[in-house]
């Protein structure tokens, strides 16, 4: 019996791309992601999000703990018909039985997205490298672009009058993290003015302010790096972060009596940045270190907005980078694959 044809996709895509860095798209590709992100929402606030993952499972590769990565990936593949894996180390052999190369092989032979929260930005980019499915970077010690997204969404939602994105002016205060860097990409793409305030020491590096003012060059943004935390003044949005992470346990007395106290996010300084300036912090925040729980719990403060929109964000990821390989069965196909089936069980 010749069943009827129906398209399929090649493991071999000619036209593959990945979510390892905002840097790799254009302004109009990630206004195109947020602009799903904002309809996605809605249909999610209204119980009516299009089944667009149906059928389909992202490999969820964790090297690093998380609550809003793997909650919300998870979540958003079921919202949208799908299917979530967990994998720690203890579950795959990457680089370890197995090689990175082959990892990735074998993974696009048996789910749709692969994404990966890694210790090193080469682990995520040797994946891509071997993968045949998209795989999404969803944080690496060099980028979080996954948190990128949902950050400026949630700028995107709390717009000041009169105001569009590229109007903004944000400031980045504390270490030169992977949230910083992501943060200083993007805003630098789409024309704001983004400052980084912090100790001399542990300013963001030449690659970064390099790849931030070519961005300011194609869009009118500006970059200023700074110790001196006068210049939240006139900010729209402060943004904070851990002063240590994984890795970095033996600075940790060094960072924190840098950082700590002309850094920390306080209301003192949020009254210097002016009465309309909002605060965002990606979380986990250690309050009292790099911000005070009287900002985290202000009316301004933007923070569980901004991390309900990780799943916004990877709704909207998983859609953009796999709706072009959706294959819609027609009725025929699938009463044709169903009645050969059937046959062949009744047979048994």
């Amino acid at each position: 019996m010749r069943l009827p044809s129906s398209s399929a996709t090649e493991l071999n895509k000619p036209n593959l791309r990945h979510f390892l860095k905002t840097q790799d798209f254009t302004k109009q590709e990630l206004e195109d992601i947020l602009e799903l992100m904002a309809m996605l929402k809605q249909a999610r606030r209204d119980n009516a999000v299009p089944q667009l993952f149906k059928g389909k499972s992202v490999a969820m590769i964790f090297e690093q703990p998380s609550t809003r990565t793997r909650v919300s990936f998870e979540t958003a593949a079921t919202i949208l018909g799908g299917h979530a894996l967990f994998l720690s180390p203890k579950d795959i052999h990457l680089g370890a039985k197995e090689s990175l190369e082959d990892t990735g092989r074998v993974l696009s032979r048996m789910v749709d997205v692969i994404m990966a929260r890694v210790d090193e930005h080469d682990t995520v980019a040797g994946l891509a490298k071997n993968a045949s499915v998209p795989v999404i970077n969803g944080l690496c010690d060099w980028l979080h672009p996954t948190q990128i997204m949902a950050d400026l969404f949630t700028m995107k939602e709390h717009l000041p009058e009169g105001k569009a994105l590229s109007d903004l002016t944000v400031a980045f205060v504390g270490d030169a993290t992977n949230v910083a860097s992501s943060l200083m990409f993007a805003c630098t793409k789409f024309g704001m003015t983004f400052k980084h305030i912090c100790p001399e020491r542990f300013k963001a590096p030449q690659e970064w302010v390099e790849i931030a003012l070519g961005n300011c060059e194609t869009s009118g943004g500006k970059l200023v790096i700074t110790d001196n935390t006068d210049e939240v003044a006139g900010c729209d949005i402060i943004v904070a972060d851990s002063f240590y992470w994984f890795g970095q346990e033996e600075e940790k007395e060094i960072r924190l009596s840098t950082f700590i106290p002309e850094y920390v996010v306080t209301e003192e300084m949020m009254a210097k940045a002016g009465p309309n300036a909002m605060f965002m912090h990606c979380l986990p925040a250690n309050d009292q270190r790099e911000c005070t729980r009287g900002v985290m719990e202000a009316d301004n403060s933007l923070i569980f907005d901004e991390a309900e929109n990780r799943l916004t964000a990877q709704m909207a990821l998983l859609v953009y980078f796999t709706h072009k390989d959706m294959t819609i069965p027609t009725p025929e196909v699938e009463a044709a694959h169903k009645e050969r089936i059937d046959r062949f069980l009744s047979a048994l």
